[in-house]
């Protein structure tokens, strides 16, 4: 009698491999009819086993077992096979590959790393997480995969953007998948080198105004990337005077800045929607002074009064564009002393699209002062206005008269751009500028209405809406 241990007291063992060759090697017929023998073998099975339904349910569930071993068994070697034909047919070395990985946004670098051994090895690799892009991937991120996606970067982090291009007409208060305390405390992990950090992008991504006493905290995250150069805040609704002060000591690097300010209710806090004005702008006058580095300033939706911008376009050395697009506060009246004064100012471009309360008699004076010479360096200018411009007699003008031949024969190097769509028109035009990127032309598709909601919400809070058509 064979022993207990026999070879032949395990039949599965022994014929396993001959099992799986036979099904393997199944002569092929449709779908239906494969899965029609395979319920009918199962039923024999079963009918066979015994009447315990106990035996059954463990049949039924050496049989899902045995499946799952086959399926993972076979995605093994689709996996190897993919890595295989990767390895001979993709024509880039592995360092060139993590380059490559470098510069994709997050999520298709996730799908890239579940195709192959190969291509997973490169996408662990901490270089290939150097710009970490996560707002292709909003709903399907949470805070600890951006966490873990830092930390796999470590040193070699250099950009981050986080949060969602496009935005609901009015704010929610409800917590995205990224949140301001979740990056305070991110930013201040010790497995978190912000130092290395040089872009920062940071989209919608809101800060329930109940918290408004933790603002400067919520700023404070800035003071560890003291080396940026490019940083974007879009949808801001916190008071942003602190971030002009952390900005100011810890980050004088900056080339380029761009932060929108979010449409707030008529009703929102006093705090957040009060005028910038020289004193209250003090920060803000600070960082653009003492950056030696800043080129490009976006200040959108921005309530600043004429006093700061005109210091914000004449005070620095280096800035060369500035828009301050859909101000509700702005009247223009800077731009003729500008015109005056800004002799060696390196400014080139001037945005200053949809400004509710721009002066058709003050872009006038700008106009008459560069046709007489003064502001040699600008050579582009947009004061575009979907509502018009405000003339004399307080009412929207769409058809004001500016001397654009003469400033054309005068200044062959200066672009004046002044389109005003009738009230009945559909047309409306953007903050962008063509020298705006991608990102920023997307989010102005979303934010289609935003700018007859600015005129509705600041014509109610100052009492004009007859006077402003």
């Amino acid at each position: 009698m064979d022993s207990p241990t026999s070879p032949t007291q395990n039949p599965s063992s022994l014929h396993a491999g001959l099992i799986i060759s036979t099904l393997l090697s199944f002569p092929y017929s449709s779908p239906i009819s494969i899965a029609s023998s395979f319920d009918q073998e199962l039923e024999k099975a079963l009918a066979y086993a015994s009447d315990d339904a106990s035996v059954q349910a463990c049949l039924v569930d050496r049989t899902l077992q045995l499946a799952s071993l086959l399926l993972e068994s076979t995605r093994r070697s689709f996996r190897k096979r993919a890595t295989a034909h990767n390895s001979s047919s993709w024509f880039l070395p592995p360092e060139l590959t993590i380059k490559v990985f470098s510069m994709v946004d997050t999520k298709s670098l996730m799908q890239a790393a579940a195709c192959c051994t190969m291509f997973n090895k490169c996408a662990m690799d901490p270089f290939s997480y150097a710009h970490i892009d996560m707002t292709k991937c909003t709903n399907e991120v949470h805070n600890e995969d951006l966490c873990n996606l830092t930390h796999r970067a470590g040193k070699e982090l250099r950009s981050l953007k986080l949060g969602s291009l496009g935005r609901s007409r009015y704010p929610s208060w409800d917590h995205p998948f990224v949140d301001a305390p979740f990056l305070s405390e991110l930013f201040y992990d010790a497995d978190f080198f912000g130092s290395g950090l040089k872009s920062l992008r940071l989209y919608n991504i809101w800060t329930n105004m109940r918290f408004s006493l933790s603002v400067c905290t919520s700023f404070n995250m800035f003071s560890v990337c003291s080396n940026l150069t490019d940083l974007r805040i879009v949808g801001l609704t916190l008071p942003p005077m602190d971030l002009f002060k952390i900005l100011a000591e810890k980050c004088r690097l900056i080339e380029h800045l761009c932060i929108e300010n979010y449409h707030l209710p008529s009703k929102a806090s006093p705090l957040i929607r009060c005028n910038i004005d020289i004193v209250k702008g003090s920060h803000l006058i600070e960082f653009v002074t003492n950056s030696p580095n800043l080129t490009s300033l976006r200040l959108i939706h921005f309530p600043l009064n004429d006093e700061v911008a005109y210091i914000l376009a004449q005070s620095s050395c280096t800035l060369k564009y500035l828009n301050l697009s859909r101000s509700p506060t702005i009247s223009g009246r800077f731009l003729r002393d500008l015109g005056n004064s800004c002799k060696e100012s390196p400014l080139k471009t001037l945005i200053m699209r949809n400004c509710l309360k721009l002066q058709e008699k003050e872009v006038l004076e700008f106009c008459n002062s560069l046709i007489k010479g003064n502001f040699k360096s600008i050579r582009y200018i947009d004061v575009s206005n979907n509502r018009g411009l405000v003339s004399d007699d307080g009412k929207r003008s769409y058809k004001p008269k500016f001397p654009l031949e003469k400033l054309k024969e005068e200044r062959l190097d200066v672009t004046l751009v002044a389109d005003f769509p009738s009230p009945c028109s559909v047309k409306h035009y953007p903050v962008c500028h063509e020298e705006d990127d991608e990102e920023l032309r997307e989010i102005e598709m979303m934010e289609a209405g935003s700018s007859s909601l600015d005129v509705d919400s600041s014509s109610s809070d100052d009492d004009s809406e007859e006077d402003l058509g």
